[in-house]
């Protein structure tokens, strides 16, 4: 069960439009920290008296020590205005109501038996964990600066965009041209109900060249090989494929990682491709060199990836540098590129391959193709 108290607001600080870090004293006299999200709860300002849920933190859990405002009794009744009749997060004491991106583009849209060519060809990127983003993000970007990338985040992490500072920094940056938050997830520059009606519209509203489809910061899992939210990989590899797009699945792969079951190609990965992913995707693999790539290799094969996808080795020598050249450094399980390179690399292998894809649509073009896309 959930547990809340009473706190009261010392300190405000801003971390984004959304988002704002409290100062507080619990009811006990001892100091916390609480988060605030605003689209949800409005602003909660020193000298106001907040209810916490202090689940998270009372389970030690990784909410990086946060509480979260649910109610601020001191500014009752709290009206937040927003447009739209579509409920998020429905049916729970927090649901707020957004306008669905699907609605904008209904008017636009085409007949249901035309939705399998929507995509026209563009490449998707779906990865398992928020970490994955950056790298494939600045990989590609680096072959097609001009390219318009989306990215869609789904709702197998954490649900308000704003947490992320890797959107953040990918946005302002020139990396991402918009991001579509879809299922429970909100806060994104556009709101979906669902994973095909944001695919949907990153082509027919956005135009994009290239699609990221991926969840917020955090992942939930239990161990076990189907009880984890980054399971939804699969989700969006066939439904890239189902709307005429090209499904590129990213691999977690990790040499250092303590758990076994993460160690090469992960678990999930093998959950994802070996089994849930119906539709046939490119899956990069970094071109690694002696006992990792036997490892890698190995695995792939046994698990049955290489003969339901289209596994390719991709030179990545380069990935790491981009990412450090760009001026933010990801982490992924509290390591950084250093300690666990590959991870990155595979990633970043996705990137390419997205290149790739619109390389060839475009040798297609100039070679009087009509049906070429891109």
């Amino acid at each position: 069960m959930p547990s809340f108290e009473k706190a009261l607001v010392l300190s405000r600080k801003k971390w984004n439009e959304t988002i704002s870090e409290l100062e507080v004293r619990m009811d006990d006299g001892s100091p916390a920290k609480a988060l605030v999200i605003e689209p949800i709860v409005g602003g909660a300002f020193p000298g106001d008296t907040v209810v916490l849920n202090t689940t998270a933190v009372d389970l030690r859990l990784g909410s990086g020590g946060y509480h979260f405002v649910i109610w601020n009794l001191t500014r009752f009744p709290v009206s937040l205005p927003k447009s739209g009749h579509i409920m998020k997060i429905r049916y729970t004491p927090i649901q707020l109501n957004v306008e669905a991106v699907e609605e904008k583009i209904h008017d636009a849209g085409s007949h249901p038996s035309e939705t399998s060519r929507v995509l026209k060809g563009v490449p998707v990127i779906a990865g398992s964990v928020h970490s994955q983003l950056l790298p494939a993000v600045v990989s590609f970007k680096h072959l097609r600066p001009e390219s318009k990338v989306v990215y869609v985040m789904t709702d197998g992490g954490c649900l308000p965009a704003g947490f992320s500072k890797t959107v953040d920094f990918l946005k302002k940056n020139g990396y991402l041209s918009a991001s579509i938050t879809c299922g429970h997830a909100f806060g994104g520059d556009y709101e979906a109900v669902t994973l095909a009606g944001a695919l949907d519209a990153s082509k027919r509203l956005l135009n994009a060249d290239m699609v990221v489809v991926m969840m917020g910061p955090g992942i939930v899992g239990t161990g076990s090989a189907l009880g984890f939210t980054g399971i939804e990989q699969a989700e969006a590899v066939n439904c890239a494929f189902a709307l005429g797009g090209k499904p590129i699945a990213v691999l977690r792969i990790s040499f250092s990682d303590p758990r076994p079951r993460h160690r090469g190609v992960s678990h999930h990965s093998v959950s994802v491709l070996g089994v849930m992913a119906l539709a046939r995707a490119l899956v990069g693999v970094p071109e690694l060199e002696g006992e990792k790539r036997r490892i890698i290799i190995a695995q792939l094969e046994e698990s049955g990836i290489t003969a339901r996808h289209d596994v390719r080795e991709v030179d990545c020598s380069n990935v790491i540098d981009l990412i450090k050249e760009c001026g933010f450094e990801p982490t992924y399980m509290g390591r950084g590129l250093e300690q666990d390179p590959e991870f990155f690399m595979a990633a970043g292998a996705a990137g390419i391959l997205a290149s790739d894809i619109i390389r060839e649509w475009r040798c297609m073009l100039n070679g009087d193709n009509n049906d070429c896309p891109i």
